[in-house]
């Protein structure tokens, strides 16, 4: 039996239903790319707006999308899958979007699996999103209700059908071969690339996987043109990006800004600035899985080219702030300890590599460690470096770490120094 949508939102605060959507304009691109356009015109359309993947990777949309052979194999069928795991810490922009306004996520699905040929779609949706999840099911039987959804979609010919798949609950599934596996009730671990999944994906079929903040832009692309969405943005990635801030800042939360704002106007003029009594040391700036980057950055543009220049990864563009009364050593500890526990155990760096270096910075924290463990920190950054591992779990942990000890080594010379955490 579903759990009623009252048990989670006052029915005061319901986002808006499929009328309110199309009162306001809602569904009008989806409506003209199945009725107006070909699969190839929409494509094309996406790729020319910049549209970038907005799960962390940046990848072309409209590329990804052109990836995905015309012409099925096997017995005919693609998938496009809906990416709403969001088991990122410190990242919370997709139940943003899940929880407000269901109806774009599912216009937008529409049009990607038309654009790929998909007959059917998944939302794969973090388990603990119980309230999203009623939501999202209560918008998809509204959708099936005013001919969205279901066979002969508005006359058009066209079938799709939208399933949601409550997830296991691990970091892992956020890479989408893993996803795949676990959608197909297989264990959670990456698959060997290639092939890819555009070319075999889920069920041995062409599929597509994408984001939801991604996802969520399509019908506005398609109604408003590549254009308009470019010229949303302050460079020269198109559209704009929803940037969260959470740590010791007077306004943690979550906006909507030109691609390309500034990490400086984020955190003092959106967030608000640093509490009274603190001050910034370092910004973790797409999720845990992201390089820091210190205040002389700060006006660095948070697009992916920018980011990237500066040494770090735009990511999902929700930062996490650290200040200089919290000991970074232990933040980092606390990354390190999320990581090695989220590790799917299939490649020997990852599995035995990540408890050991939680083992080590462990001993900083209870005042055992001696010099030498700082270079061993050090090499494990790069045993563990992209190329070494099986998928990009193992490299996503060490980013943090290896800027870390770029940036507060001195801080970890006190612990061992001190032979405690200065900061207790």
């Amino acid at each position: 039996m579903e759990t009623p949508l009252t048990q989670y939102i006052k029915p005061d605060r319901l986002p808006p239903g499929i009328e309110d959507y199309k009162k306001a304009g809602g569904y009008s691109g989806t409506i003209k790319a199945i009725k107006e356009m070909s699969p190839s015109d929409i494509k094309t359309l996406v790729k020319s707006s910049g549209l970038s993947g907005r799960g962390g990777a940046g990848f072309p949309t409209g590329v990804k999308w052109e990836l995905v052979p015309v012409d099925a194999n096997g017995n005919g069928y693609k998938y496009l899958v809906a990416n709403a795991d969001e088991m990122e810490p410190g990242t919370f922009k997709d139940r943003y979007l899940l929880e407000g306004n269901p109806h774009q996520l599912l216009a937008g699905m529409i049009i990607a699996s038309y654009a790929i040929g998909a007959q059917k779609a998944y939302i794969f949706l973090r388990w603990a999103y119980k309230k999203a999840e009623a939501i999202i099911r209560k918008a998809i039987a509204e959708a099936y209700d005013a001919g969205y959804l279901g066979n002969n979609i508005l006359g058009t010919g066209y079938d799709l059908d939208i399933y949601i798949h409550s997830s296991a609950g691990r970091y892992i599934c956020g890479e989408e071969t893993a996803l795949l596996n676990s959608l197909e009730g297989k264990r959670g671990i990456p698959r060997t690339k290639p092939p890819f999944p555009a070319i075999s994906g889920l069920f041995g079929q062409p599929t597509a996987v994408n984001n939801v903040e991604t996802l969520c832009w399509i019908s506005h692309i398609i109604e408003k043109g590549a254009d308009w969405f470019r010229k949303l943005s302050l460079t020269g990635e198109g559209g704009t990006k929803l940037y969260g801030v959470s740590g010791r800042v007077r306004n943690p939360g979550l906006w909507e800004l030109p691609m390309g704002t500034t990490m400086r106007e984020i955190i003092y003029d959106h967030a608000g600035g640093m509490l009274e009594g603190y001050k910034l040391k370092g910004v973790i700036p797409g999720g845990v899985s992201t390089d820091f980057m210190i205040e002389s950055q700060l006006d660095t543009k948070m697009d992916f080219a920018s980011v990237r220049a500066a040494g770090s990864r735009l990511g999902t563009g929700t930062m996490i702030v650290l200040d200089d009364k919290t000991c970074p050593v232990a933040f980092i500890h606390s990354m390190i300890k999320f990581f090695a526990q989220e590790s799917c155990g299939w490649c020997t760096p990852c599995r035995e590599g990540l408890p050991w270096v939680e083992k080590i910075l462990a001993s900083f924290e209870n005042g055992t460690a001696k010099y030498d463990d700082i270079e061993i920190l050090e090499f494990h950054t790069q045993y563990m470096a992209p190329g070494n591992t099986f998928c990009a779990h193992a490299p996503g942990a060490m980013e943090p770490l290896q800027s870390g000890l770029r940036y507060f080594r001195e801080e970890f010379v006190r612990h061992i120094n001190e032979k405690h955490c200065p900061w207790r």
